[in-house]
């Protein structure tokens, strides 16, 4: 019972944590650290696939009317440009993975992660304040968003959310509305991508008798829930507020991890 409890609890914090732009790859990790419990990398991806659901039922209007309408140039442009940002992502995915990346067994990085994240995207707002507000999407932030989502991979604290959008809107998307979108929708190929490759290395590495599929089909449900929830609240909270709040919270936890850890904790 204690240990469904600690399930259902990593999925809230997923739900929660994986489209607002404070990092759910770090939460994760502290939550383990603090007495949750170390998972597998598939239940980590697992639950984020979760998430991913959500914003598809979210975004499926959407994405329904950019496949069936896919002959109209801007549709087409657009369909082009989050492939691109995708495969990006995937083949320096997979450098990464050849190199043999792997998450850090300590939180001092991910709180200085969060601290440093956390004035940058206060920078990053206060200069895409002062540019013309764009909707359009360019190709030039297609590749740098492809670029983000991998470079929030490899530093866990950094946000994918958070990367992505704000490097959208540095990159000439200053419409928040906008930015976040592009960042969403790129986010749902690439966490079902994500999630299939942990799947098969669990398969072919014989590891699914040991795999908890309970834990994991639990998490993914109650993280796809609380998703659906935080991000429809998030899409309305942004129509009239920035994001500073996000990166306050995420500067003052960074520095009281920082304070609260042990030397090299």
């Amino acid at each position: 019972m204690t240990d469904l409890l600690h399930v259902i609890l990593l999925g809230i914090i997923e739900g929660i944590t994986e489209f607002l732009p404070i990092s759910s790859t770090g939460h994760l990790l502290i939550a383990e650290k603090f007495g949750l419990g170390a998972r597998s990398d598939l239940f980590n991806v697992g639950i984020q696939a979760g998430a991913i659901l959500a914003i598809t039922f979210i975004y499926w209007a959407r994405i329904w009317q950019l496949f069936r309408h896919w002959r109209i140039p801007a549709n087409r442009d657009y369909l082009a440009k989050l492939a691109v940002a995708f495969l990006i992502t995937c083949v320096l995915g997979l450098v990464v993975t050849h190199y043999g990346f792997k998450l850090p067994e300590t939180l001092t990085p991910i709180a200085w992660a969060l601290v440093i994240g956390g004035f940058w995207m206060i920078g990053a707002e206060a200069i895409a304040a002062r540019q013309v507000e764009r909707s359009q999407v360019s190709w030039r932030v297609a590749i740098l968003v492809g670029v983000a989502q991998m470079v929030a991979g490899i530093f866990p604290g950094t946000s994918r959310s958070g990367a992505t959008i704000f490097t959208a809107m540095l990159a000439g998307t200053g419409n928040r509305a906008a930015a976040t979108e592009f960042s969403f929708l790129v986010g749902i190929p690439t966490m079902y991508a994500a999630t299939g490759y942990e799947l098969l290395k669990v398969l072919k590495n014989g590891g699914a008798a040991n795999e908890d599929w309970r834990a994991l089909i639990v998490g993914f449900l109650v993280s796809l829930v609380v998703a659906f929830i935080a991000v429809k609240w998030l899409l309305g909270y942004i129509r009239s507020h920035r994001y500073t709040a996000f990166a306050i919270y995420r500067i003052v936890l960074g520095v009281a991890l920082l304070l609260l850890l042990p030397s090299g904790g």
